[in-house]
Parts: structure tokens; C-alpha cells; sequence
């Protein structure tokens, strides 16, 4: 599978707020491992900062050197992102939420810790068919480390969905890695993994593992990034239809 991307110049980058900053935090050369067009599926962290929710930064200095505190809370945690005179929807059982993100980069030179966790209120009944058996946690840890022209990086995640049921999801368990090399000032190669597993309450688990390497090149105002990313039974499903290989290539300009 081939896709092409053509990009205008874009200033800046997004992303949530809360535990959802960290959903893979490792370095790449140009996109998170399941960000390149390539569909895996994968079930990351994203606490209520992936919804509507508060975002709270602590001032700079205010914590110390290198320490970064941001808290993330939802009065419905359920409540996506809506346009204008539109409604989040219905909260479907769940409650206020909160999330806790920290990150310190005074260790060791070059080096950054961060952890996060996100719980978010559930209407505990184990006795429906969709019922709860309590509160949805969320949690990620992992760091960052940059030597001279290489980055390197490590995380761990998980997502307690407290699901009831003889077959429902209970939690999703993830490790992501990756290395990057900055080879010059034009030219920078990585590659990443992100490895997931969903975990049943009939003890059935199923892995879903994607890698991708990259490479991302600027001559002027003009920049080409690709990725060859591979994925092993996409979103949770077994079977040579969920193995997929793709390219993507994408072309930005200048203006």
C-alpha cells in the first residue's frame, strides 16, 4: 500500500491535554508510529484530555527548573469536542474525570522523565451486559534521552477499562520505543514500535504491534517525509487481512 500526502507549510503542532500529550511521546522523524496514514488501530492513553475538558499548565518557574505539571479535568468525561451550537453527546454511564501530567528534564543532560494518570468515574453495575465494575484508570510512564545527534526513548501505558462481561475488554497493555538520528541539519532517520496487547476477562489476549521507519529531508522551503510502517493484526484482529505493510510519503512546501 502506497500513499501520498501533498502539505502546505504548517506552523506549530496540536495534540490533547492531560495523559493525552504522553500517547506516544517517543522520537520519530516525522510521525508517531500510528500516525502515518498506515491504520493500526492501536488503543493508546488519552484520559479526558482527548474529550472536552480543562487544561491547566503550572507557570513557568513555579515548580522549579526542568519540572512541568499539567492537570486536565472533565465535569463528563465522555463529552467529545463539538462544533458550534452542538451537543457532546450522551455521557453513556461515565462521570467526571481528571488527569495528572508530570515531566522533568533536570536529571541528566539531554534526558526526560514524564508520567501521567487519569481516572474517570464509571456507574459501577456488573450485572448488565455493558456494565462497569468500577472507575476507568489510565497511567504511562517512560523517558527520553538525546547524545550528541541520536534520541532514544522508552514508555509504558495502560488503559483499565473495567468492562464486566464474559468476553468484554478489560484493559490495554502497551510498550513504545524508538531511536532517532539527526544525520545533519537537512536530514534526520528513526524508527519506532509501538506494541499493544488487549486483555479479555475470558483471558483471551490479542497483540497488535506496529513499526515504523522513517526519514524526513528539508532543502529550502521544500521538505519530503516518508515511512514504511508494518502492523501485525491490525486493531486487535487476527488474520492476514490485519497484517499490513504501507508507504507513506508526504510533501511539504513553503510559502
Amino acid at each position: 500500500m502506497l500513499l501520498l500526502v501533498g502539505e502546505h507549510s504548517r506552523n506549530g503542532s496540536s495534540g490533547g491535554g492531560g495523559i493525552d500529550r504522553y500517547d506516544d511521546k517517543m522520537p520519530t522523524a516525522w510521525e508517531e508510529t500510528n500516525g502515518t496514514a498506515v491504520g493500526t488501530g492501536l488503543q493508546t492513553v488519552a484520559g479526558v484530555g482527548g474529550g472536552n475538558s480543562i487544561d491547566w499548565t503550572a507557570p513557568a518557574g513555579m515548580l522549579g527548573d526542568g519540572l512541568n505539571l499539567h492537570v486536565a479535568y472533565a465535569m463528563t468525561a465522555n463529552s467529545g469536542h463539538v462544533n458550534d451550537k452542538a451537543s457532546g453527546g450522551d455521557s453513556t454511564g461515565q462521570g467526571r474525570g481528571f488527569d495528572i501530567a508530570l515531566s522533568h528534564t533536570g536529571f541528566v543532560d539531554g534526558a526526560e522523565v514524564f508520567l501521567g494518570y487519569s481516572n474517570i468515574e464509571q456507574d459501577a453495575d456488573a450485572t448488565i451486559a455493558a456494565g462497569k465494575t468500577g472507575d476507568r484508570s489510565q497511567y504511562v510512564y517512560g523517558f527520553t534521552y538525546a547524545a550528541g545527534s541520536f534520541t532514544v526513548g522508552y514508555q509504558y501505558s495502560r488503559d483499565n477499562l473495567q468492562n464486566a462481561g464474559a468476553s468484554a475488554t478489560s484493559f490495554y497493555e502497551n510498550n513504545a520505543y524508538g531511536i532517532s538520528f539527526q544525520v545533519n541539519d537537512d536530514l534526520t532517520l528513526s524508527y519506532g514500535a509501538h506494541e499493544s496487547e488487549v486483555n479479555k476477562t475470558n483471558a483471551t489476549n490479542v497483540d497488535n504491534d506496529a513499526y515504523s521507519l522513517q526519514l524526513a529531508y528539508t532543502m529550502g522551503g521544500a521538505s519530503i517525509k516518508v515511512a514504511e510502517t508494518h502492523v501485525d493484526n491490525a486493531n486487535y484482529q487476527t488474520g492476514a487481512a490485519n497484517d499490513i505493510d504501507g508507504t507513506t510519503i508526504a510533501l511539504s512546501l513553503a510559502f
